[in-house]
């Protein structure tokens, strides 16, 4: 059956019609290799109108047509949505969708390429078809006529008379009319019209002119950073689009200031003039392999009108059986109920600085329980409220969108940056999820993926070692840390240098921490704060030798497990020893410390002392040895 092409649709195109639909022919696939900025593969198409010719990109979601010969050379498709731009001053097709009319086909028509006409193009075009000539097509059915703005439907098989028909019109989207805030401004000028409002799934680095309609649902803060350029700060937010389409929006510096205030969790946006980069996945969990990158012409327009096609956000919800077997890092969304809280504690990092951690509880239908960690500002502003209600046995259903897997202790989840808490939310999920809670899930036994026990008592994940063991298997010589336990007896604790002073200012809502000196005004002076205070605080920095029946090793216990060994907190201590010079009673306390036998969960990683590498060992855990248990425990070895 002959084939009509449609009319002038390359000249239609590069004049910039996107409505047309046009039906063009596949002369030449090449493939174009990965970059260090491309992660995946693209394809140029050599496309023919049966007059003229021109190159076309291919979007990378339409790769998978080519690899499994959908689309080959002499195909017939039809474009469903595509853009012309400008690349370093040539005009190039950008295919974002198309669908295959007929599979193969003989070359139609002569077509040279677009806006020359001299016969060695010809030449070129013929060779880089590598079809063969003829203008007929290899079927006999009757003759389908195609005029501009109709084609065939989507999957129709022209192998199949049935389908014959005499024209057809394909279902095309409504164009997007822009916002009255563009209107009635006059003429416009060159390149002053608006740029054409495209789905996020459709952005690519080869759009010269393009914009979006996009809801933020998520909104970092100002980081601050310095690197070998200088000092700077940057901030992200998160996009999604009335398609389910999500991309990061990053920006730097002097574009912090124009648009940290202006954009709003929540509010929908038209964003454009933007370029597109190769997401950082270290970061950036989105399913977008680009992010936008804003610059200082980039506009971010509020859409005043609240457009209900695009979502509030976007969950892709695990049921927490399925945590278990998830990788460390992973990324996900889980709801569940609130089983219990436990406080807000202090934890020191290792840059010195203290945060807050928070513990909580979820279960879900799947007969399943995990721990899920709140870091920081979550402790204070979300954990508090959940610890309210769930202490007035209102147990509510908890949503978190982008929460992070970790496997330290089983498998639990923490919050990130970019992490989002709803309570009691209004959608489908959280209503099954209380529905099922208050009609006998409450009562149902969970099990935990989390800090499940062994019938000998021990961690499921814990690895337990003997001291000799730590040196014997070279164990912290690995670019991970390793993370074990070992029952040990304190034999021996230095007192010299048992803490240190710390600056008790803060920071935001985190005490700093960090070491004081006595000024010469005799205060104490925070280098890292560059404040002097007239008070400091006492910190455990303790060096506490243990032993087994194997042997016996140094490790440092800070702040709160260093509590937990003395029995009591550093300041008392200092005072007794340096304040009120009381030897003996200091003595005492210490010696009444030795020989406690403790399970202690250390963490073992080798470090750098100028040009000596050293493992360094840390107290993360101190636990009194539960008898009962480490017996079952034993027993256990005994039978394996």
């Amino acid at each position: 059956m002959p084939v009509s092409l449609t009319p002038n649709a390359i000249k239609a195109i590069n004049a910039g019609d996107v409505n047309l639909k046009p039906l063009l022919q596949v002369l030449d696939i090449k493939m174009i290799g990965r970059s260090q900025e491309r992660s995946q593969e693209r394809y140029r198409f050599l496309i023919s109108d049966g007059v003229s010719a021109q190159h076309a990109m291919v979007a990378v979601q339409l790769n998978d047509r080519v690899k499994s010969g959908h689309v080959d050379k002499g195909s017939i498709v039809q474009l469903i949505d595509y853009i012309c731009s400008d690349v370093k001053g040539r005009k190039v097709i950008v295919v974002l969708n198309m669908e295959t009319i007929v599979p193969h086909s003989e070359t139609v028509g002569n077509p040279t390429i677009f806006g020359e006409t001299d016969t060695e193009t010809q030449k070129t075009l013929s060779a880089a078809g590598n079809i063969q000539p003829p203008n007929r097509v290899g079927f006999n059915e009757p003759t389908v006529q195609h005029s501009v703005n109709k084609a065939p439907p989507r999957g129709i098989n022209f192998h199949n008379p049935a389908n014959s028909t005499s024209s057809f019109r394909p279902s095309v989207q409504p164009s997007y009319q822009p916002p009255a805030s563009y209107r009635n401004h006059g003429p416009i000028m060159k390149n002053e019209a608006p740029a054409r409002v495209i789905p996020i799934a459709a952005l690519n680095p080869y759009q010269g002119r393009w914009a979006i309609k996009a809801r933020v649902t998520a909104k970092g803060d100002i980081r601050r950073y310095n690197n070998a350029k200088g000092d700077g700060k940057v901030f992200s937010f998160d996009l999604l689009d009335s398609d389910g389409g999500e991309i990061r929006v990053t920006c730097f510096n002097a574009v912090v200031d124009r648009f940290y205030d202006v954009t709003e969790v929540g509010k929908v946006y038209l964003i454009s003039k933007g370029s597109l980069k190769p997401a950082q996945k270290n970061f950036n969990h989105l399913k977008n392999e680009w992010e936008i990158f804003l610059e200082s012409t980039s506009t971010v327009e509020l859409c005043p009108d609240e457009d209900g096609s695009i979502p509030r956000q976007q969950f892709s919800f695990r049921p927490i059986g399925d945590i278990e077997d998830a990788e460390n890092n992973t990324i996900l969304d889980v709801i569940g109920v609130v089983t219990s809280v436990n406080p807000s504690v202090p934890i020191l990092r290792k840059n010195g600085m203290e945060t807050h951690r928070r513990i909580l509880n979820l279960k879900d239908e799947s007969g399943k329980a995990v721990e899920v960690t709140l870091w920081g500002e979550f402790c204070n502003r979300d954990g508090r409220q959940l610890e309210e209600m769930v202490d007035s046995a209102s147990h509510p259903v908890l949503a978190i969108k982008a929460g992070k897997v970790s496997d330290f202790s089983g498998k639990s989840v923490g919050t990130i940056s970019s992490t989002q808490l709803f309570i009691n939310p209004d959608f489908p999920e959280a209503h099954k999820l209380r529905n099922w809670f208050d009609h006998g899930g409450k009562d149902t036994a969970s099990f935990s993926i989390s800090r499940d026990t062994m019938p000998g008592g021990s961690s499921r994940n814990e690895i337990r070692k003997s001291v000799s063991q730590i040196k014997e298997e070279g164990l912290g010589r690995s670019e991970k840390p390793d993370w074990i336990t070992v029952k040990a007896t304190v034999s021996f604790i230095k007192t010299d240098s048992f803490c240190y002073t710390a600056c008790p200012l803060m920071i935001g809502d985190k005490q700093c921490n960090k070491k004081v000196t006595r000024s010469g005004t005799n205060r104490w002076l925070c280098d890292r704060c560059n404040q002097e205070s007239d008070e400091c605080d006492y910190r455990y920095l303790l060096q506490v030798q243990i032993q087994d029946h194997t042997g016996l090793t140094w490790v440092t216990a800070f702040q709160e497990t260093g509590e937990e060994i003395m029995g009591c907190p550093a300041k008392k201590l200092y005072a007794l020893k340096y304040e009120l010079e009381k030897e003996e009673e200091f003595a005492e306390i210490v010696r009444d410390r030795l020989f406690h036998q403790y399970m202690l969960k250390l963490k073992i990683k080798e470090e750098s002392y100028g040009d000596e590498q050293r493992v360094k060992m840390t107290v993360v855990k101190v636990d009194a040895v539960n008898y009962t248990s480490e017996s079952k425990f034993l027993l256990g070895l005994l039978v394996r």
